[in-house]
């Protein structure tokens, strides 16, 4: 996957790291950068320039791109690269950072994005999920769509405790997608079993949301498919 990323701040250049290390191509478009920052991501390419100018973004072949991050610290010009990108460029996949949380009702399709990331609601979900077992925490909203991911710490009291995947009966519109166990990250399958405290995130629709995070909680009785 060809990923580009505007915005070689810490946000960005963390970004990076991971895609690398899952043996992602990565091009950063930053106007600012310097030597010494280049050289600590050299597997990716770097262009210096003003990638809210369509210059700069055709001078990166953006358009070869799959997916396009707008990851500075200034909104504007997050909005700006998401939609020039999603526009003039037809790339399938923008994400954009959201610095100020006042701004975040703008970041949607009507300016190009795809995923809103606000930083501020992602560290309270961390926050909220580290201290609040068996509540159900937002993480972000995809804006096209009804959809989000959703998180929540399985409590040790709760009946699906020991019970396989293919076995739950979640909610409509809801799907496990990953579980996270001692901090690590599992892609479940229907044979894998539920563990005590087990960080499980969902896509699921506001709808859902309330009667998931119902059966998550503890001494919630555990619900079955109508076939097993």
């Amino acid at each position: 996957m060809r990923v580009t990323i505007v915005g070689a701040g810490a946000v960005g250049m963390s970004i990076a790291q991971e895609l690398l290390d899952n043996e992602h191509e990565v091009l950063f478009i930053d106007k600012a950068t310097t030597d010494e920052r280049m050289s600590r991501l050299p597997r990716a390419g770097w262009l210096i320039g003003d990638a809210c100018e369509i210059a700069t973004l055709q001078e990166a072949e953006l358009q070869t791109g799959d997916v396009v991050v707008a990851a500075t610290g200034d909104d504007k010009a997050n909005l700006v690269v998401s939609l020039l990108a999603k526009t003039e460029f037809g790339i399938p996949r923008t994400v954009a950072r959201v610095n100020n949380p006042k701004n975040e009702w703008m970041f949607d399709e009507s300016w190009g994005v795809d995923v809103a990331v606000s930083t501020p609601r992602l560290m309270t979900a961390l926050v909220e999920e580290a201290v609040s077992v068996g509540d159900l925490v937002r993480i972000f909203d995809f804006q096209q769509g009804n959809a989000s991911m959703a998180g929540i710490t399985l409590p040790a009291d709760n009946p699906n405790v020991g019970r396989r995947v293919g076995d739950i009966d979640f909610p409509q519109d809801t799907l496990l997608v990953g579980i996270i166990r001692d901090a690590r990250p599992i892609g479940p399958s229907v044979d894998d079993a539920l563990e005590a405290h087990d960080e499980l995130l969902f896509i699921t629709t506001t709808e859902a949301e309330p009667h998931l995070e119902a059966m998550m909680r503890p001494g919630q009785p555990a619900r079955h498919h109508s076939g097993a």
